[in-house]
This record gives structure tokens, sequence and C-alpha cells, in this order.
């Protein structure tokens, strides 16, 4: 260890107290390797601020010393992107003690987090004030919501609520010379020059620390009703969509696609996970309708929907949720896919967007290649048909040999994201770059885009020190 690394150690825990930095392998060691386990880093420490002040102190002295700072809310990121680099050179720098949730305004339909804040908590406090906070993740149990918002988070009600970049109303943000750049407001209109809070959401870390976020709520559901729906093809899914929107004067928030492969790894790695229907289909979607108006007969809507979507051939079979414990088990099945892909054993992972209209076309393009390309693996696409979101996995067959299979990953990504762009789709719907996806970004992004980011970063970080190798190339 330098010097320089001994020093800056005894300052930071000037700052951050005795137990405010960790440094022992097994102290640091949970913070260290990313969620699907594909780095494993290795840190100077993982500092613990419990205050906005001690953040600002931190970055100020990692910029004096030019030092990373990898910034980590629950540590859920698909692509590495809050995990530190191999050097033991870089802070890793944990929010989970920035906890509170400062005011809550049901008035104003808006509540005031900090980062460290679990999205779990954030929703109970929404529903004990009669607000809903909508956006839903199958993390939200362990994700924090600075996170969410660093890496604009999607989730299953993106098409109805939107993206966490949505739900922002004002932000508090470190910046990387230890500065606060204080826009908490909890205004819904406010036309003031550029919209400087939003070049943090969705920038990883790269830009600075979101310590604190100002978000909508809504009004809390007091009905709703769900059913899991086969379906004859992805083309029926996208139609039923557009039926169930207009019929409900759009009150559908979530719409997702489930093929009968994903059915079969559910029920056989998930304890209590039963097929909802009595014969298996190759396709299906769990539908649900959501009103603020309690016994708003949307269960009697969907019925009807489903019926006439029935008689026209769209639908094959359905089951409508008849009380909340049914409602739960559905829902349970949709989460648990990558629960179930992962005890399945290894699979290469894309996460892609296309336009919803050209969902079936690129599927019918993309499922052959599969098939004789990796003849040995099965397609697993499942995801948000509402905004074009599939999670496109390609998982083994029994007994196939893994590392050959993992070795194809390369020839298989270039493959598909290609095939995405010519549908004029994204590389990365809702997961980040983080470091797994920065080649890809200086693949397919405009030259021009590209180039705004780099003046971006250069203005907001000069000295590179906010997560470095994360989204632009170190």
């Amino acid at each position: 260890m330098t010097p320089t690394a001994t020093e800056l150690r005894a300052r930071l825990r000037e700052i951050l107290g005795a137990d405010g930095l960790l440094t022992t392998d097994a102290d640091c060691a949970p913070y260290l390797t990313d969620h699907r386990q594909l780095y494993q880093g290795v840190a100077l420490g993982v500092a613990l601020p419990r205050t906005v002040a001690q953040v600002s102190q931190l970055l100020s002295s990692c910029n004096a010393q030019r030092v990373g700072v990898v910034p980590q809310g629950g540590n859920t990121s698909y692509c590495g992107g809050a995990t530190p680099d191999e050097s033991a050179s870089q802070l890793l720098v944990s929010l989970q003690r920035l906890n509170r949730i400062r005011s809550i305004d049901p008035a104003n339909y808006s509540l005031v987090a900090e980062a460290g804040c679990i999205l779990a908590r954030l929703q109970q406090a929404a529903d004990e004030a009669d607000r809903l906070l909508p956006l839903t993740l199958g993390s939200q149990g362990s994700c924090q919501i600075g996170g969410n918002l660093s890496t604009n988070a999607g989730g299953t009600s993106v098409l109805r609520y939107g993206m966490a970049r949505d739900l922002v109303l004002g932000l508090e943000v470190v910046l990387a010379d230890g500065r606060m750049l204080d826009s908490l407001t909890a205004l819904r209109k406010d036309n003031t020059g550029y919209d400087i809070k939003s070049l943090f959401l969705g920038a990883e870390g790269t830009l600075g620390i979101i310590t604190a976020a100002s978000l909508k709520l809504f009004p809390k559901v007091r009905d709703v009703a769900t059913a899991f729906v086969a379906i004859a093809d992805v083309r029926a899914a996208v139609t039923l969509l557009a039926r169930l929107r207009e019929a409900s004067s759009d009150r559908v928030s979530s719409f997702e696609l489930i093929p009968r492969v994903a059915v079969e790894l559910t029920t056989r790695h998930i304890a209590q996970v039963t097929d909802p229907l009595d014969r298996a289909h190759d396709w299906y979607v769990l539908c649900e309708l959501s009103s603020s108006r309690a016994a708003d007969g949307l269960e009697e809507l969907m019925s009807t929907a489903l019926s006439a979507a029935l008689a026209d051939g769209l639908v094959r079979d359905a089951a409508v949720a008849r009380n909340e414990r049914e409602r739960a088990a559905l829902w349970k099945l949709r989460e648990s896919i990558p629960e179930a892909q992962r005890k399945e054993g290894a699979s290469l992972k894309h996460d892609v967007a296309v336009p919803v209209a050209a969902l079936a076309d690129f599927l019918a393009r993309a499922t052959p290649w599969v098939d004789a390309h990796v003849p040995e693996a099965r397609l697993v696409a499942y995801g948000h048909v509402g905004d074009g979101n599939l999670h496109f996995n390609i998982s083994p067959l029994a007994g196939a040999d893994t590392a050959r299979f993992l070795a194809q990953a390369p020839a298989v990504r270039r493959a598909i994201h290609d095939l995405v762009r010519e549908f004029g789709g994204s590389f990365s719907a809702e997961h980040g770059i983080g470091r797994l996806k920065v080649d890809e970004l200086e693949r397919y992004a405009n030259p021009v885009e590209l180039d705004l980011m780099r003046a971006v970063k250069r203005a907001f970080d000069p000295h590179g020190i906010m997560n470095p190798g994360k989204v632009l190339r170190a």
C-alpha cells in the first residue's frame, strides 16, 4: 500500500468515523462481487457515509488525490455497474446508511427520500400515506432508490407510469469535487434553463452521487384485475394490448410476455409456483388493469375483453385472479423467471427493446437464428410487451457443454444486437451499461451522441474519478 493510500485512509476515517471505513478483506468482501458474479473487484476500502456532508468531504478528498470512486446502492446491477476494478486503487462508497425518508407530502403527491432507502420500504411508506409509488422491480426488497435512479430502472409498471426518471421531481447530488447540487424541489413545473438533474438519471454514478430524491406519488390502487392469458402468438399479444388499453380507458398497468419454457422453468425450480392453466400453450401474457376507484368493475371489464378476444382467435385460454392470493401466485410465476433460470444453469442474457409493433417480427427473425446457431440451447424470451422490452435469454439444454456454450457469447451478442439495431431498437433497455456493455455503447451509439456524453463527463468530472470504466471507457 502506497503512502498516499495510507494517508487517504486516515483522512477518510477522520471524515467517516472509526466504523465508517471498511478495509479488511472479510469486511469488504460482500461489496466487491457484482450481482451476477461476473466481476470480482478489489477496493482501497468501503466507505459507509451517514450524512451528505460526509459524502461531500470524501469526494473532495478523493478528487484531490485522483482516487476513483465507485458508488453502490443495493448491488443488484446486472452489468457490473457498482463493482470496483481489480487494482485495489478505487474507493467503494456504499449509500446504505443514507436511508432516511425525509418527508412525505400526500397533498402534493410526493416524498423525499435518501439514496440508501430500500425501494420496498418506500412503497410501504407511500401506501401508509394512502398513496402509490409505482416503481415495481423484482429486486425491490434489496435495491435502493439511489441505484434505481442512477440506472433509470424500468420494471413491470413502465407502461402506465414510465421509467424511474419519469418519477423524479428533484435531486440532491454530490459532484466529483465535493460540491452539492441541491435541486430537491417538489415542483411539478419548473422551466428555468437546462434540466441538469436529468443528466444524473441513468448516468450510473459517473457524473456524481445521488444522495436524495424527490419522487412523484400517485393515487392508491383500490381496484385491480389480473389475468394469465394463453395467446395465439406474439402478434396476438400486441393486438390484445391495444384492445385492452382502449377498452379500459388506458388503465393497463402491466402487460408481460411469458413463453411456455419460462412456465416450465419456474414450476420446476420455484416452490409453490404452479401452471395457472390446464393445457400447455406456446405463449402467454400476464396482464393487469388497475384503478384508484374502489369497485370500478375492472374484473368484469377484463373478462368481457378476453371473451371477445377468445371469439376472435387472439386468446386460447385465460385465468382471471379471483382474489389477492391468486393474483400474488400469478405474479410470483412472472417474477421468479430470473431465479428459475439461475437454478437451471448458465445463460446468455440480452436486455433489448424494439418498437412494440415490431416485437413479433423481431422474434420471428431472432428465434430461428438461435435454433440454427445455438442448437444445444433454447430461447427464453420474456418481458414487458407494453414498452417493447424483452429479456432475450438463451439457456443450454441438459447435457450441453457449459464452457463451449458460454464461449459463444460474443458471436451471439453481436448477432442479436445487430438485429435489434436493424429494427431500430436498443441493446440496453433497462439494465444500463455498467462495465459489461461499454464496447456495445461505442459500437451502436450515434457518434455525435457519444461525443456529447464524453463532453458532459469531462465537464462534471474532469479528473475522471466517478465510477471509472463504467458507461464510457476510462
